[in-house]
């Protein structure tokens, strides 16, 4: 059942998108929900203040090895979202998400297909995926 998700919901963004379906329209709609992701979780830490950001100089030890960096590096990030700032942090990245379907459809290029290759990819790669 879950490998239907992808399809179903790609078939479902296709049958929504009428108003935008110009690739010009759709890069930028990608492009302004992006933002609004990004608006929604700097307003988590300035607005509400359920998170905070103190970022610093990532500190790597001089003897990490390359398997040790993950416990290494620091998000940043302290707290926790509140369920409101979750909530609208999720719906701006259903939104997101829901664009990239639309290139996808746009392109003929399948979503299960793009999430199945990068999973792949970072089986494969695993750590070394990030570099």
């Amino acid at each position: 059942m879950k490998d239907f998700i992808c399809e179903d919901f790609q078939q479902s963004v296709s049958e929504l998108l009428i108003r935008h379906k110009s690739i010009l329209d759709i890069i930028t709609k990608l492009e302004e929900s992006q933002a609004r992701v990004n608006r929604a979780v700097v307003k988590a830490v300035t607005s509400c203040g359920c998170i905070e950001v103190n970022a610093t100089k990532q500190q790597i030890p001089p003897d990490a090895d390359i398997k040790d960096l993950k416990d290494c590096m620091s998000p940043h990030i302290q707290g926790e979202l509140c369920e409101s700032c979750k909530d609208i942090i999720e719906k701006e990245i259903g939104n997101n998400i829901f664009y990239t379907t639309s290139l996808c459809n746009i392109l003929d290029i399948k979503l299960h297909d793009v999430l199945a290759k990068e999973y792949e990819k970072i089986k494969t790669l695993g750590i070394y995926n990030m570099f």
